[in-house]
């Protein structure tokens, strides 16, 4: 085990131990412990749920709802950012509307999930759509707009089309940003799907949760709180490890020693641009510039 590694489960297991200390002490200054349940009731009341079929009914109805919501709002949050990024009608048309729209929070839209969709499933599923839309549509926008206008000159100089210069330059050269979106949007879904599910929903770790409270069993109450953070925790870091495959290409750092200084651990080229071949000493003419910018280059080094 590493450092870090060692460092982080210390952490873990001092936090623990504290949570134990005050509750089993009924420490009660001006925050009150002496009503919470203790690291070892919250165990006995966790190896107790786990045996059971309803808990993992509630884990597995809550992450078919995350999984859904988040892909479909990944796919239409990247599409429309590019959209609105990369042209003015598509901005003209679409960005007032989703600029009214973003600020209201996605539990506000309970009501509308109610009155809208047939059943609650579907209701949720919107609502955790909705979460993580907005998050992602927000970067990719931003990404794609702060991308230097040269890369694709010099796709299209090559010629490249408007589908070359996407795929080779525009969606890798926002993935960073992309990425920066995906993960908050995950962590919001989490937070709203949870809330849609103790107000409308009939199974899930949320609905579970809030139906301990009202029974008074706090043990459940911090369960389901665990296994909440537990699954955030690994989707998150799902999209995390996604991320980086998907993103091979970028320079990295890494820590060196134990005083944890930074430095890059490789440097590649922008993906999808390979480097100019050499123009024949004799022989034929290069191709004619097909843009603007090739020209000016073009009479600067003829």
């Amino acid at each position: 085990m590493t450092a870090r590694r060692l460092l982080r489960v210390l952490s873990l297991a001092g936090a623990l131990g504290l949570w134990q200390l005050l509750t089993a002490l009924d420490i009660n200054l001006w925050l009150r412990f002496e009503q919470f349940p203790t690291v070892v009731d919250v165990a006995r009341e966790f190896g107790e749920r786990v045996g059971s079929g309803p808990y993992w009914q509630d884990l597995t109805d809550s992450l078919t709802r995350i999984v859904t919501g988040f892909a479909l709002a990944a796919v239409a949050g990247v599409a429309v950012g590019t959209a609105i990024a990369r042209s003015r009608r598509v901005a003209d048309l679409l960005g007032p509307v989703l600029e009214v729209l973003r600020p209201i929070p996605a539990i506000a839209l309970v009501p509308v999930a109610i009155l809208l969709f047939p059943s609650n499933e579907q209701g949720i599923v919107f609502i955790t759509f909705t979460a993580a839309f907005f998050p992602v549509m927000v970067s990719t926008r931003h990404a794609v707009r702060a991308l230097t206008p040269v890369w694709e000159e010099a796709v299209l100089t090559m010629g490249g089309g408007r589908w070359r210069v996407l795929g080779s330059v525009v969606l890798p050269g926002a993935l960073p940003g992309i990425l920066g979106g995906l993960s908050v949007g995950i962590g919001v879904s989490w937070i709203c799907v949870i809330s849609a599910e103790m107000i409308s929903g009939e199974y899930g770790v949320g609905y579970r949760t809030w139906q301990d409270y009202t029974v008074v069993d706090y043990p459940g109450v911090f369960v389901g709180m665990a296994t909440i953070g537990v699954l955030g925790w690994l989707t998150s870091t799902a999209v995390e490890l996604a991320g980086r495959r998907v993103t091979r290409w970028l320079p990295r750092t890494e820590h060196e020693g134990s005083g944890g200084s930074l430095r890059p651990r490789v440097r590649v080229r922008p993906a999808g641009l390979s480097p100019t071949p050499p123009l024949p000493v004799t022989g034929g003419k290069p191709p004619a510039p097909r843009t603007a910018f090739g020209r000016v280059l073009n009479r600067r080094t003829g």
